[in-house]
């Protein structure tokens, strides 16, 4: 969506986003077609290389040799290559640029110089995976970066024991294999710190099951993260040798690899607050509408014969929420999500009264994944670099904001649509799961909600503006008072902005800050420390007040960007990740 960054200044409210959004597709009535549009992504991965590093300036963990000999075989059987060391020379610029993922397996202590590090920390945010196993948080205490990016550091541990580790997400390709719980034995580590508020917890440890834990009861043992440009997994598992002979193990580490070097898309936004309306063990709540239905095993709901809807009728959803659900096709399949209908047990109600976004990779483009079916479609280019090739999961975030719905596919927008229909609502209705017909094979889990009142999760990506440049943080500096100007987007972390549910908009780990809180135009945008002020609070709207403006009328690199009064310009208009 693009619209004008509006900053409403004044005692209590800061800068505002001001978005106009774009006319929605022209309408067309709802049905289903079959005629392709695009193909899926093949399910092999093109062949890539893995630097796995293992060097240790403190403890040494005798399993080591069998990480690097299971990684090994991991990388032959899935078309990656694995080159180990324990030379920190290899961390160098040129010889990083080959790897998609670097792992540390196990390393202790302070492994990089300032040049290695400095090195590195070019590499992650020129977008390089990073892969952290079991002592990978037993590493490098005095360098904040890696500290970020790792989630969190090693405190204590207890002794090798058996523990039930609670799989929070079933959707990540590291996680995607097991069940609800994963009963293992391994070194529990406890962390300084609790890595939920900045990355997506996907395995926890139930602290009831074993002892020595002590972090209150919400306790995380692997996550992912998107990370100043790049991409961060951990996993606390790993210190035993017998850890690299499990095969559940293993598919864990092979799903952290792939998904840290791009190879798959997950939603790793951090994520609290949602309620649970469907967690794989029960259907309570929900009704069948129609022909067809769902069968329910290993905590998944899968489709068949129809059409029909799987609907959930235990509340009428009313006012802003963010619906999210993980959704797999076996092949070439059709089926869909319906938001905003009235509760029926005739199938077509939720057609002919809501919205249906859809699953069906190769339909017409008004009709395809991502789209609002017959009504808009979605980003093509955005849906296909997010999208899962069939027989793997993804995640649907379903935002609604008022009458607007934009749609996330593992963590990237992909869609923006505002309803205009006097006779329909996005904001008031049931929800709904299509079982399309004989042959179509959509399975669903982990579907749930969070309702108004509750503030969405962050969304990091470009702030794109007039003649497609990007918001850049000048020379990627981290000063208070640098410039915020337009420039060639190109993907390094000075472009790309974390927009909060808090209203701030964030770079470089810094705040996006109307200079002084002043309100007179021209007034200087900059980076700052965040303080929480009004100077620093950002939302979308569509009128009046202020703006965020690229100045002057030629909008060449490093132009400034200010506030002014708000007009209808192409230099005021902005599209948000």
């Amino acid at each position: 969506m693009r619209t004008p960054l509006k900053a409403v200044l004044g005692l209590l409210a800061g800068a505002a986003l001001c978005l106009t959004p774009q006319a929605a597709a022209q309408a067309a009535p709802p049905g289903h077609s079959t005629a392709p549009a695009a193909e899926a992504r093949a399910a092999a991965d093109p062949a890539y290389k893995v630097l796995v590093f293992s060097r240790t300036a403190g403890f040494r963990h005798s399993s080591i040799d069998d990480g690097i000999e299971a990684l090994r075989g991991l990388g032959t059987a899935n078309n990656f290559t694995v080159d180990a060391t324990e030379d920190a020379q290899a961390f160098t610029a040129g010889n990083l640029g080959q790897y998609k993922a670097v792992v540390f397996l196990s390393t202790t202590g302070d492994v990089l110089n300032a040049g290695q590090q400095t090195a590195f920390e070019q590499y992650v945010r020129g977008g390089g995976g990073y892969v952290g196993v079991h002592a990978a948080a037993d590493t490098e205490y005095d360098w904040p970066f890696y500290e970020g990016l790792a989630g969190a550091l090693f405190h204590s541990h207890p002794a090798v024991q058996s523990a039930t580790v609670k799989v929070e997400d079933r959707a990540h390709d590291a996680t995607a294999h097991l069940g609800g719980s994963w009963q293992r034995t391994d070194e529990w580590y406890n962390y300084r710190t609790n890595p939920r508020a900045t990355a997506r917890v996907l395995a926890s440890l139930d602290e009831s099951s074993y002892s020595g834990g002590n972090m209150a009861g919400d306790h995380p043992i692997a996550w992912c993260k998107g990370y100043e440009g790049g991409r961060a997994f951990y996993t606390g598992g790993g210190h035993t040798d017998e850890s690299y002979a499990e095969p559940a193990f293993r598919r864990h580490l092979l799903g952290g690899i792939r998904w840290a070097a791009g190879m798959t898309e997950a939603d790793c936004r951090p994520e609290t607050g949602y309620t649970s309306l469907f967690d794989g063990s029960s259907t309570t709540g929900w009704r069948q509408a129609g022909p067809g239905g769902f069968t329910l095993a290993d905590g998944t709901l899968t489709s068949q014969g129809g059409m029909g809807l799987l609907w959930y009728a235990g509340k009428e959803f009313t006012g802003d929420y963010s619906l999210k659900l993980d959704w797999r096709a076996a092949g070439d399949d059709n089926s869909g999500v319906f938001i905003g209908f009235p509760a029926s047990d005739d199938p077509w109600t939720a057609v002919n009264n809501g919205y249906e976004i859809q699953i069906d990779a190769t339909d017409a483009a008004d009709r395809t994944t991502g789209a609002v079916y017959g009504y808009r479609s979605a980003d093509i280019a955005a849906r296909d670099a997010a999208l899962n090739p069939p027989g793997e999961w993804n995640t649907y975030e379903l935002r609604v904001t008022g009458e607007r719905l934009e749609i996330f596919l593992n963590g990237r927008k992909i869609n923006d649509f505002t309803n205009t229909d006097p006779v329909r609502s996005l904001r008031q209705g049931h929800i709904g799961l299509q079982n399309h017909g004989a042959g179509d094979d959509v399975s669903f889990r982990n579907i749930r909600i969070k309702q108004s009142g509750s503030q969405p999760g962050p969304r990091t990506g470009e702030v794109k503006g007039v003649n497609g440049k990007c918001l850049d943080v000048d020379n990627s500096q981290t000063a208070d008072g640098t410039k915020i100007q337009l420039w060639t987007c190109n993907g390094t972390a000075a472009q790309k902005w974390t927009v909060a549910g808090d209203g701030t908009v964030k770079a470089l780990g810094k705040c996006l800050d109307v200079s002084g809180g002043g309100s007179a135009d021209g007034t200087k945008v900059q980076l700052w420390t965040c303080n929480g002020s009004g100077a620093q609070k950002w939302a979308p709207q569509s009128d009046g007040g202020k703006c965020l403006d690229a100045s002057g009328g030629v909008w060449n690199d490093g132009t400034a960007v200010h506030l002014w009064t708000c007009h209808t310009g192409s230099n005021q208009k902005w599209t948000l990740p």
